[in-house]
């Protein structure tokens, strides 16, 4: 084990990590892993968002997780958490995603090198252990965070999130079988306050192709960039007998597929976060565009523990919108987020099939490719939701 030196990239002091195939680079402050570059056959391809204001300075007792907005990070309490709960005041995505995290440390044991940070929590007095691994020969992330300490409900998830090509429509976004979508109830901005939606607040919908606009119309979610201009937010929920739950991206032009895995038993639901311009106040301004969180999650879509923790329209019907934390018993949450090439016409993810050393992911019209994973990542002792 040796200790890690920071470097500075695009306006945060970070830790890298590196694979025969991945590079990537992990903030101190609130651990965001990103900007990732993935080797594709020639192409080096880097699908997170890093926010453009990046290497600006932000106003005062600006939250610092807009200081490091980037990729991917993990979120304890996910969500904006502006509503306390029992005493606890958490900042917007809890402290994981703002506070700093303690020095780094790299191993390697074969292919795999690992980067492990720490971080005690103080609003809720715990530990947060992060693991981003890579593995030679794999165009894969193996994330993990490893919860101790804390006791009560919690409400949990993975921030990642995705800069698109700017041609409208250049990614198909697809998922496992879900069992409930649905547009956040309340209205997501207001024209008073500078941000403006398109989506109908509370639509429930079956389908990623048609989800109710406000203005009567029908959106289709499964293709982006779109609505230029909007900022909305929707959550499906899914089939928790899967063996695992994914989300993907297929960008047919540029021939490679992004996709994320995940116990669904562990992270229930993935928010899509539409960020697409709709936001005209700072450090937003209008433009943050052709961008799209896919947060996998364990929420209330994304308001925090207080809406999350307590009765709530999902949990009424059964669906949990927090985890439940025991002091003595760790908590594993586990995430593998890779890429693949594709081949030649082929238009979305269909299903994903577990074979060999990976997976296959099959298109809607038939064409295959192959993707190298360690399927074991995701299946370390789960905990148990409330």
């Amino acid at each position: 084990m040796s200790s890690l030196p920071l470097t500075t990239i695009q306006g945060q002091p970070s830790w890298p990590i590196k694979s025969s195939l991945v590079k990537g680079w992990l903030t101190k402050l609130g651990g965001h892993l990103g900007p990732v570059q993935f080797q594709l056959g020639r192409k080096i391809v880097q699908p997170y968002s890093v926010a453009p204001w990046a290497e600006e300075p932000l106003a005062a007792g600006s939250p610092a997780i807009l200081r490091a907005l980037r990729g991917d990070f993990f979120c304890c309490p996910f969500g904006g958490n502006a509503t306390p709960w029992r005493g606890e005041q958490h900042p917007p995505h809890g402290e994981t995603a703002n506070a700093s995290w303690r020095p780094a440390s790299l191993t390697r044991s074969g292919a795999r090198v690992t980067l492990q940070t720490s971080l005690a929590t103080t609003v809720r007095k715990g530990r947060v252990d992060k693991f981003i691994s890579l593995i030679d020969g794999h165009t894969a992330i193996y994330s993990r965070h490893i919860l101790t300490g804390m006791t009560g409900p919690m409400n949990v998830g993975h921030h990642a999130t995705l800069k698109f090509p700017a041609q409208p429509g250049s990614g198909v976004i697809s998922t496992s079988r879900f069992i409930h979508g649905q547009v956040l109830p309340e209205p997501f901005e207001l024209p008073e306050n500078g941000g403006y939606q398109s989506l109908k607040p509370g639509a429930v919908f079956r389908s990623l192709q048609r989800v109710p606009r406000l203005d009567g119309g029908q959106a289709d979610l499964s293709l982006y960039p779109a609505r230029r201009g909007y900022e909305d937010l929707a959550m499906l929920t899914a089939d928790p007998r899967l063996p695992f739950a994914w989300t993907a991206v297929t960008f047919p032009a540029e021939g490679y597929v992004w996709f994320a895995l995940r116990d669904p038993r562990v992270l229930r639901h993935t928010v899509m976060w539409i960020s697409n311009g709709g936001r005209h106040y700072a450090p937003w301004n209008g433009r943050h565009t052709d961008v799209m969180g896919l947060e996998d999650i364990t929420g209330y879509f994304h308001h925090g523990i207080a809406e999350s923790a307590q009765a709530n329209s999902l949990s009424r019907r059964g669906i949990p919108t927090t985890l439940k934390l025991h002091a003595q018993r760790p908590t594993t949450i586990s995430t593998i987020m890779a890429m693949a090439v594709i081949p030649k016409n082929f238009d979305r993810v269909a299903s994903m099939i577990a074979r060999g050393d990976g997976v296959d992911l099959v298109a809607a019209n038939g064409r295959q490719t192959h993707a190298a994973l360690d399927l074991s990542w995701l299946t370390p002792p789960a905990p148990i939701a409330s």
